[in-house]
């Protein structure tokens, strides 16, 4: 009998361990996500206007290269323009063109919101002026370039007629609130009987400035939009260059 009740013990000791080690495993998961501060999306957005305010006083030379590409990954066509972010003599902040836009594309044609995505919804991100019409669900952590990241997604809360907004995934610097990386949409997309407006999958990487501001660097997206008449792959990179801090004292040199 007792060699009996011994023998039981010995089979249930290695199914206990396995689950005391599954269950570590979770808590300790979830501790990683409960470390997150409770006003996570608060921080970020006091950061996202600080960095914002201080990247209106800049000049950077934006390229963006748009092409539709055909079943077999060759290019059909291509958008193309390059601008260059700077200040008039009067100081006022204004876009000179270098390149004109040049439009060949075939297979897609280029709207309002593609532009407004362009300029608001892919380079930067919430604000404490857009704070409200967000919500978020920790996703972990996981590394950008060594730096320590929370994962944060982040969905508007809802959307009103004309608005332009993100839905997707954050990576938080966890030393100062900073986004350093997102991917995601621009929403909402347009499907009407006559018309479809649908937009791409994207990532957004960033770089840090002057030791302290993370600025975009790099936009790019490689997607398939499924349209109702075929399926059209879109091939997209927005890149930004030449950071320069303007000052009272600066020369604008117009070329």
């Amino acid at each position: 009998m007792t060699g009996r009740i011994i023998q039981i013990v010995s089979n249930v000791v290695p199914y206990a361990r396995a689950s005391f080690a599954i269950l570590a495993f979770i808590l300790a998961f979830d501790l990683t996500i409960a470390a997150q501060p409770a006003d996570l999306l608060k921080r970020v957005a006091e950061r996202e206007t600080e960095n914002e305010a201080a990247r209106q006083n800049y000049t950077y030379r934006q390229t963006v290269v748009v092409a539709d590409l055909d079943s077999h990954g060759a290019q059909r066509g291509e958008y193309r323009e390059v601008r260059d972010i700077i200040f008039s003599p009067t100081q006022a902040r204004t876009e000179q063109v270098v390149e004109k836009p040049k439009n060949t594309l075939k297979g897609l044609i280029l709207t309002d919101e593609d532009f407004r995505d362009i300029r608001d919804i892919q380079p930067m991100l919430i604000t404490k002026d857009t704070l409200f019409m967000y919500e978020t669900k920790p996703k972990g952590e996981e590394p950008v370039d060594g730096l320590d990241c929370w994962v944060l997604q982040v969905r508007p809360r809802q959307i009103l007629d004309g608005q332009r907004l993100f839905d997707g995934l954050v990576w938080v610097s966890k030393a100062d609130y900073s986004v350093v990386r997102l991917e995601g949409k621009a929403v909402p997309e347009v499907h009407t009987s006559k018309n479809e407006n649908l937009f791409p999958h994207f990532t957004t990487v960033r770089q840090k400035v002057e030791d302290k501001y993370w600025f975009p660097v790099t936009t790019y997206a490689d997607d398939l939009l499924p349209f109702r008449n075929g399926a059209q792959r879109i091939r997209m990179t927005i890149r930004y260059a030449n950071y320069k801090k303007f000052g009272a004292e600066s020369t604008i040199n117009f070329k």
